[in-house]
C-alpha cells in the first residue's frame, strides 16, 4: 500500500462468490453504481476507483449465514481487501467510515460481512488529533509511575443521590484508589445532575489530594449533546477534575474529536453497544477496527473488557484489543491506556499483566473491592499485592502466605 492508498480488510459470504461480491463493493464504495456511467470514465476510474487488492476463499457453505435477497448453489466465504486512494477522502474520519462500513453492509451479494482490519497512511493518523494523555499522562496525573493503576465503578449503577455519591466517593478515596467513575448509565438526570454531583464529589476529592498530595481520578459521565458536554467539561475544568467519560459509540466520532479540541482533560471513552457491532462472527466490525478509530479522535482510555468476564467474548479476544489499544498509531508514537473490567478481582491481575506483557493498565474492579472481607481498603490493597505478585514471578497463592489482605481475596473470589 502507498500513502496515498488506505485498505480494509473483511470476512465475506458471497452467494454470487467472492470475485463478483468484491468487484460489487469497490465499485458501490468508490465510482461505481448498478449500471455503468457515461460520466465514470477510465480516466476517472483510474484517479478514484477503489481497488480489488486480495481475495482469498477459505471454505464453501450450503447455507447463508444471514438473510440475503440473492441465493446461489453455495456460499464462498473468505477474505477480500480493498483500498481507496485518499484523495476520495483527505483527513476525515467520518468519511472514512462512510467508506469503509458504509452501504456495502447492505449489498445483495454479500450473506455475510465483517470489517476485520484497516490500514491507513501515516499522513493520516498525524492530521488526527489522538490521544493528549494516554498511559503516560494519565500514570502522571494519577501519581501512579508505575504498576496497574487500580479502578472502580460506582454502585449501584442509578439510584444513588448525589449525596450518596459524594460519601461513597470519599470511601474510596480512603481506601487509596486511583481512579473511580460513574457508570455509563448515570448520566445527567434529575435524580442526580452532573453539575450537583460534580461539585460535591471534587469537594471531597479536592480535599483528600490537599491532605495527601495525591488526587484520585474520577471519570465523570458527560455523555450528552454536543453543547451540553462543552459546557460539562468547563464545570469539570473549573472544580479541579482531571477526567471526563463518554459513551463512544452514541457521541459519535466528531463528538470525541470536538472535545479532545475542546478540553485538556483525559477522554475515558466507554465502549458500551460494542456488542451491536462487534459480537456477530457475520457482521459488523472487530474491535481492533474500531479502537483505532476512536483513538485517532483522541480517546485517551479504552474499555476492553477482562479475563474471565460476564460478558461474551474469549479471553484471547480481550487480550487482542488490550494489546492493540496499547499499539502506536502509524506514524506517531501515541498509544491509549486500555482499561480492564467486568468481575475482575485478585485472580485476574496476574494473567492480565502475563498476557499484555506490561503493567500499564487501568484494572477497574467493583465487587473485587468492595466486597472484600475487610473492606473497601484492603480490597485495593490485595489487588495491588496481586500485582506485586505478578511483578516479581511469584504464584499469587504464595504470595499470599505473608500478605493477608491478597489471602482474604483470594478466597473470598475463588
Amino acid at each position: 500500500m502507498t500513502s496515498k492508498r488506505f485498505e480494509a480488510t473483511y470476512e465475506i459470504e458471497s452467494p454470487v462468490g467472492l470475485e463478483r461480491a468484491a468487484a460489487v463493493i469497490a465499485g458501490e464504495q468508490s465510482t461505481g453504481t448498478f449500471v455503468r456511467l457515461a460520466s465514470e470514465t477510465d480516466d476517472l476510474r483510474a484517479r478514484s476507483a477503489a481497488r480489488v487488492e486480495e481475495i482469498r476463499v477459505t471454505r464453501i457453505s450450503a447455507h447463508p449465514s444471514l438473510p440475503c435477497r440473492k441465493t446461489g448453489e453455495s456460499y464462498e466465504r473468505g477474505i477480500v481487501r480493498l483500498s481507496w486512494p485518499m484523495d476520495n477522502i483527505g483527513p476525515s474520519l467520518p468519511n472514512l467510515m462512510a467508506t469503509i462500513a458504509g452501504n456495502l453492509f447492505e449489498l445483495a451479494e454479500t450473506s455475510a460481512i465483517r470489517l476485520i482490519d484497516l490500514v491507513l497512511p501515516e499522513s493520516f493518523a498525524r492530521a488526527m488529533p489522538g490521544p493528549a494523555h494516554g498511559i503516560a499522562g494519565t500514570r502522571a496525573l494519577m501519581g501512579v509511575p508505575e504498576g496497574p493503576m487500580i479502578g472502580t465503578i460506582i454502585k449501584p449503577s442509578i439510584g444513588l443521590s448525589v449525596e450518596d455519591t459524594a460519601s461513597l466517593v470519599g470511601t474510596l478515596a480512603q481506601a487509596r484508589v486511583d481512579f473511580i467513575k460513574d457508570d455509563e448509565l448515570q448520566a445527567n438526570g434529575p435524580g442526580n445532575p452532573l453539575e450537583d454531583r460534580a461539585r460535591a464529589v471534587m469537594d471531597v476529592l479536592n480535599r483528600d489530594a490537599d491532605a495527601t498530595g495525591k488526587k484520585v481520578m474520577y471519570a465523570f459521565n458527560i455523555t450528552g449533546e454536543i453543547d451540553e458536554m462543552a459546557r460539562q467539561v468547563e464545570l469539570l475544568e473549573r472544580l479541579g477534575a482531571t477526567c471526563a467519560m463518554i459513551s463512544l459509540n452514541w457521541v459519535g466520532l466528531s463528538g470525541i474529536r470536538f472535545l479532545r479540541e475542546r478540553t485538556a482533560l483525559p477522554i475515558h471513552g466507554h465502549r458500551n453497544g460494542w456488542g451491536l457491532m462487534s459480537r456477530s462472527p457475520d457482521i459488523g466490525m472487530s474491535y481492533t477496527v474500531q479502537q483505532k478509530i476512536w483513538r485517532m479522535a483522541g480517546a485517551d482510555h479504552l474499555h476492553v473488557n477482562g479475563l474471565d468476564n460476564k460478558f461474551t467474548e474469549p479471553d484471547e479476544v480481550v487480550m487482542e484489543a488490550a494489546r492493540a489499544v496499547q499499539s502506536e498509531l502509524p506514524g506517531t508514537k501515541r498509544t491509549a491506556l486500555p482499561v480492564f473490567s467486568s468481575g475482575q478481582t485478585v485472580w485476574q491481575m496476574g494473567p492480565s499483566a502475563a498476557f499484555l506483557g506490561n503493567q500499564d493498565f487501568l484494572y477497574c474492579a467493583g465487587g473485587g473491592i468492595m466486597s472484600h472481607p475487610g473492606g473497601p481498603g484492603a480490597g485495593v490493597t490485595s489487588l495491588r499485592q496481586s500485582a506485586d505478585a505478578a511483578r516479581a514471578g511469584i504464584p499469587v497463592e504464595d504470595y499470599a502466605k505473608d500478605h493477608p489482605q491478597l489471602a482474604e481475596a483470594l478466597k473470598a473470589f475463588r
